[in-house]
C-alpha cells in the first residue's frame, strides 16, 4: 500500500453521574478483548469498512482533548495504525496501555480533564484512498442518525472501563465538533467556540469575539489575544470588573483545554482595544 488516507471518529460514551469513576485507560490484554466487539459494531454500521484497518485507542478522552489544533490524538492514532506491522486491510488494532501508559504521549488522557460525563474512544480508519473516501462519506452521511452502539458493545465498554453507561454512540470527528458547538451555544459560549473553530479548521484565519458581556478577543497567528482593560479603580464598577475577570478566566481555561494558546494584552483607558489586539488596523 503505497498511499494511504484515513478517516477519523470516536465512540462517545455518556457516563452515569451516579456510577463509579472507572478507568481512563485499558491495559493491552483488556483492550485486545474489547476491540472485537467494537469491530463488529463498525462493520454493522459501515458496510465496506472491513477493507480498512481500524486503529482504536482504548482510553477515555474529554471532547476538548480530541478537538485541538492539528488533531493530535487522532494524528498519533492514524500514524500508529498506518505503521502497524502485518498484512494491511481488515485489521482491528487495539492500542492499550502498559502499566497505565499508552504507546504515545498524545494518546494519554489528561487526568485534569477526567471529570466530564461524556467520554470518547477515538478511532482511525486507514487504507487505500478510494476506499477511505467512500467510508468517510458514509460516516458523515449516516453515523449521526444511525450510530447508536450495539447493546453488546455498550455492555463490554461498561465492564472494561468500570463505568455505568447511559448511552453509547459512534460519531465522525465532524459530528463531534458539531455536537460540542451546540453544547457551547446552549451554555452561552458560542463566541468562544468560534475562536476554537477557527483554530481547528482555519488556523491561518482571523476571528473576533465582540459580544456584550464578553472580553474582546481576537484569534490570529495561532493564539487568542484578549484585551485586558485598565481603568481607574475609583471609577470602576466592582460588579462589572468582577464579571469581566471571571469571564476572561473562563475563556482562557476553555481555550487551554482545547490546546489553543491565549495571551492577555493590557489596554489603557485612552487606547482603542481593537488596535491593541490588531495594530495593523491603524
Amino acid at each position: 500500500m503505497s498511499t494511504t488516507l484515513h478517516c477519523l471518529g470516536a465512540l462517545a460514551l455518556e457516563i452515569s453521574a451516579d456510577g463509579p469513576a472507572g478507568s481512563l485507560t485499558l491495559e493491552r490484554e483488556v483492550a485486545d478483548g474489547l476491540v472485537e466487539s467494537l469491530g463488529d459494531d463498525l462493520r454493522r454500521l459501515l458496510p465496506g469498512v472491513e477493507a480498512l484497518d481500524a486503529g482504536i485507542a482504548c482510553a477515555l478522552f474529554d471532547p476538548a482533548e480530541l478537538l485541538r489544533p492539528s488533531w493530535p490524538v487522532h494524528a498519533a492514532l492514524a500514524e500508529l495504525s498506518g505503521s502497524a506491522p502485518g498484512r494491511r486491510g481488515g485489521r482491528m488494532i487495539a492500542f492499550g496501555a502498559q502499566s497505565g501508559r499508552m504507546p504515545a504521549v498524545a494518546l494519554q488522557p489528561e487526568p485534569s480533564l477526567a471529570g466530564g460525563l461524556l467520554r470518547l474512544l477515538p478511532f482511525a480508519l486507514v487504507g487505500e484512498p478510494a476506499q477511505v473516501q467512500a467510508i468517510g462519506q458514509r460516516m458523515e452521511a449516516t453515523l449521526m442518525d444511525v450510530g447508536m452502539a450495539g447493546a453488546q458493545t455498550a455492555l463490554d465498554c461498561q465492564a472494561a472501563f468500570g463505568v455505568q453507561l447511559e448511552h453509547a454512540r459512534w460519531l465522525s470527528l465532524h459530528d463531534l465538533a458539531a455536537m460540542i458547538a451546540m453544547q457551547y451555544d446552549h451554555a452561552g459560549l458560542a463566541g468562544c467556540w468560534r475562536l476554537i473553530e477557527a483554530a481547528l479548521l482555519a488556523p491561518a484565519s482571523e476571528e473576533w469575539l465582540r459580544e456584550e458581556g464578553e472580553p474582546l478577543a481576537l484569534y490570529r497567528d495561532g493564539e487568542v489575544r484578549i484585551a485586558q482593560l485598565q481603568s481607574n479603580a475609583d471609577e470602576a464598577d466592582p460588579s462589572l470588573l468582577k464579571q469581566s475577570i471571571m469571564r476572561t478566566r473562563q475563556l482562557r481555561a476553555i481555550l487551554a483545554a482545547h490546546g489553543v494558546a491565549s495571551a492577555l494584552l493590557p489596554v489603557a483607558a485612552h487606547e482603542n482595544p481593537e488596535l491593541v489586539l490588531r495594530p495593523s488596523l491603524q
